[in-house]
C-alpha cells in the first residue's frame, strides 16, 4: 500500500520492545488497527494499513544523547508517514536515571514538533500503577519501596516523579493534580493553560483509575505530543473516533500459525520469577541457563537446543533468578556483560527453535524480547487480542514464515501467564 493511501492517525515511539507491544495492545483495544515496527524502517518502507504505528526502540538504558538521536529519527519517519499526533511511551514504573532518558527525549520531541507543553503520565491502574500528588505507587507501595529500587539498570529510589523528571529536564516541570483531573476534560484543559502560563513545559499528571486516563486522553486531543505509559493512550482513540477519522474494525484479528511452542525468560523481575515457578510446579519441561557457563562459550546454547528438540512438547528455557543470585552473577561478570550474555544466548536459542519448527513463542523481559526479535529478523508485528493487561498476541514474519509471539515486560502477567499465552497463541480464546 502506498504512503498516500495509508496515513496512520497516531505515531508512537516506545523506548523498549515490550513497552511498544504493551502500547500497541492498548490501541488495539481502543479499536485502532496497529502495527509495531522494530527500529526505524527505511524511508521508503512499505507498511500495511494501520490506524496507529508504534516504533519500538531499545533506548531506555542507552546514553541519553543516543536515545534522543534514535527517537528523533523515529519521529521523522512517523511524520513522513503523515501521522496527526505523536506519543512517546516509557515504562509504567518510569524506569530512568538522574540523567534520563525520559526528560531529554521528551524535550527533544517537543522541540522538533514546536510543542511548548505536554503531559507525562506513566499510570496504568489495570496493573496497579497509580499516581497521586505526583507520587507513583505500585499496588499499595510507593515506587521506591516496590522492588524497583533494586533494578539493576534503572533503580528507582524516589517515588516523586515531579522531582525525578525535573532532574532530567531543562524546562520547568509541574504537577497536574488529581483534584483537577477528577473534574473532567475541560478542567484539565484549564489546568494545562495555567501550567503553560506559569512557564511549565512538562507536567506529571495524577491518575487513579481508567476513568482518569480517559479524562486526560480527551484533554490531550489538541496536543501534538503526549508522553506516558500505555495507560494514558487508552484515551486517545476516542478523540479520532469523535473527529470522524477512525472507522470501525476488528482491530485484533490475526491468522495464527500452527507449529511448535516454547517460552524464553530473561527477566529477573518478581513477576517473571513467579511465572517460572508456576511452570516448574506444573512439572513442565524447563532448562535454566547459567550466565557463568555462557561466559565460557556457546556449548550451553547448543546443549539447550538439543534438549529442547528431545522434549517433543512446549519447553521453558530461562535465565531468570532471584535478586541475590543476579547480584552475585553481576559481581562476577559485570552488570553489562551479564545482561549481554543472556540476551545473546536467548536470541540464538530463539533462532534455533524457529529453525526446528517452533512457530509460537512467549518471551519474558523487555531486553530479552528485543534481543529475540533482532535475532529472528522480525521487522514488523501485527497486534492482536490481549492475553493479560499490557501483553497482546502478535504476529510477525521470519523469512516469509509466520511466527506468533507474546512479548512480555518482566513485571507484567499473571502467575500462570506462560501457559495462558501459549493457549492464546494456539488460537484458544482467553
Amino acid at each position: 500500500m502506498s504512503q498516500t493511501e495509508n496515513r496512520p492517525l497516531l505515531g508512537c515511539i516506545a523506548d523498549d520492545f515490550t513497552g511498544a507491544t504493551d502500547l500497541a495492545n492498548m490501541l488495539v483495544r481502543g479499536g485502532m488497527r496497529t502495527v509495531q515496527v522494530i527500529g526505524v524502517p527505511a524511508a521508503d518502507a512499505e507498511l500495511e494499513a494501520a490506524d496507529a504505528v508504534v516504533v519500538a526502540l531499545k533506548s531506555r538504558t542507552t546514553p541519553a544523547a543516543e536515545a534522543v538521536s534514535e527517537s528523533l529519527a523515529a519521529l521523522a519517519w512517523l511524520r513522513q508517514r503523515g501521522c496527526r499526533q505523536f506519543f512517546f511511551k516509557y515504562c509504567s514504573t518510569f524506569d530512568s536515571t538522574a540523567e534520563g532518558n525520559i526528560g531529554p527525549v521528551a524535550e527533544a520531541l517537543q522541540e522538533a514538533l514546536d510543542c511548548d507543553f505536554t503531559l507525562a503520565c506513566p499510570a496504568f491502574p489495570e496493573t496497579g500503577r497509580t499516581l497521586f500528588r505526583g507520587h507513583l505507587f505500585v499496588q499499595d507501595q510507593l515506587l521506591s519501596e516496590s522492588g524497583m529500587q533494586h533494578h539493576p539498570l534503572t533503580p528507582m529510589g524516589d517515588a516523586n516523579l515531579v522531582r525525578v523528571l525535573q532532574a532530567q529536564s531543562r524546562g520547568k516541570v509541574g504537577l497536574l493534580r488529581y483534584d483537577q483531573v477528577a473534574k473532567g476534560p475541560e478542567a484539565v484543559r484549564v489546568a494545562i493553560a495555567k501550567l503553560r502560563e506559569s512557564g511549565h513545559r512538562l507536567a506529571i499528571a495524577d491518575a487513579l483509575s481508567d476513568a482518569d486516563l480517559h479524562t486526560l486522553g480527551a484533554a490531550c486531543a489538541e496536543l501534538p505530543l503526549v508522553t506516558g505509559g500505555s495507560g494514558i493512550a487508552q484515551g486517545l482513540p476516542e478523540n479520532f473516533r469523535r473527529a470522524g477519522l477512525l472507522q470501525a474494525h476488528d482491530a485484533a484479528a490475526l491468522e495464527l500459525p500452527a507449529g511448535g511452542e516454547a517460552v524464553l525468560a530473561g527477566s529477573a523481575s518478581q513477576a517473571t520469577n513467579g511465572q517460572v515457578a508456576a511452570w516448574l510446579e506444573a512439572n513442565r519441561p524447563a532448562l535454566r541457563l547459567d550466565p557463568l557457563a555462557l561466559a565460557q562459550g556457546d556449548e550451553s546454547i547448543d546443549a539447550a537446543l538439543a534438549w529442547a528438540r528431545e522434549q517433543g512438547q512446549a519447553v521453558l528455557i530461562y535465565a531468570t533468578s532471584p535478586a541475590d543470585e543476579v547480584k552475585a552473577i553481576q559481581r562476577e561478570l559485570g552488570v553489562a556483560r551479564a545482561g549481554e550474555l543472556v540476551e545473546r544466548a536467548l536470541g540464538l536459542i530463539a533462532r534455533g527453535l524457529f529453525d526446528s519448527g517452533v512457530r509460537r513463542l512467549v518471551v519474558a523481559g523487555g531486553e530479552t524480547s528485543g534481543a529475540v526479535v533482532q535475532a529472528l529478523g522480525v521487522r514488523t508485528l501485527r497486534i492482536g487480542a490481549q492475553i493479560d493487561p499490557g501483553v497482546p498476541a502478535t504476529l510477525g514474519q521470519v523469512q516469509g514464515e509466520p511466527l506468533a509471539l507474546a512479548l512480555k515486560s518482566g513485571n507484567f502477567g499473571s502467575r500462570d501467564f506462560f501457559a495462558k499465552a501459549l493457549r492464546q497463541l494456539a488460537g484458544e480464546k482467553a
